[in-house]
């Protein structure tokens, strides 16, 4: 949405909505859950100062579903990024944007209501008004 509504890019649309997924991701309340087995005070027990977290249960338990995993946005880092084809994250949202475009399906409608609608945008063009590309 750009120039006050005169012109959108559906690359910008398509990073938006990583962001907004991202901030509702990090919104859910499980996420500020504060129950003694949330907060992982046994696994801590468990581990103490001699070890890691990743071998324990209650980390894999939670590994797959505890981190926002992004549909756009490349979080390797840098040279992993660059020896992947160092592909910027508006080149990744237009083909998203293609896929999107390629896998459309208009929804079923009954041919009456097409008609209806065709019948509408024509009375609306004959009226004047911004020319339309239908």
């Amino acid at each position: 949405w750009l120039e006050g509504g005169l012109i959108a890019s559906p690359e910008k649309f398509i990073m938006d909505c990583e962001i907004l997924q991202q901030i509702q991701r990090y919104m859910d309340p499980m996420l500020t859950a504060t129950e003694p087995d949330d907060i992982a005070i046994e696994a801590i027990r468990e581990v103490g100062d001699k070890g890691h977290f990743f071998g324990i249960q209650h980390t894999q338990d939670r590994y797959t579903t505890a981190f926002y995993q992004p549909f756009l946005s490349d979080w390797r880092n840098y040279e992993a990024w660059e020896a992947a084809g160092a592909v910027w994250t508006p080149a990744r949202a237009h083909q998203v944007f293609q896929d999107i475009i390629a896998d459309f399906e208009a929804p079923p409608m009954e041919d009456a209501v097409r008609e209806e609608l065709a019948d509408f945008v024509a009375r609306r063009k004959a009226e004047g008004g911004a020319p339309t590309d239908f």
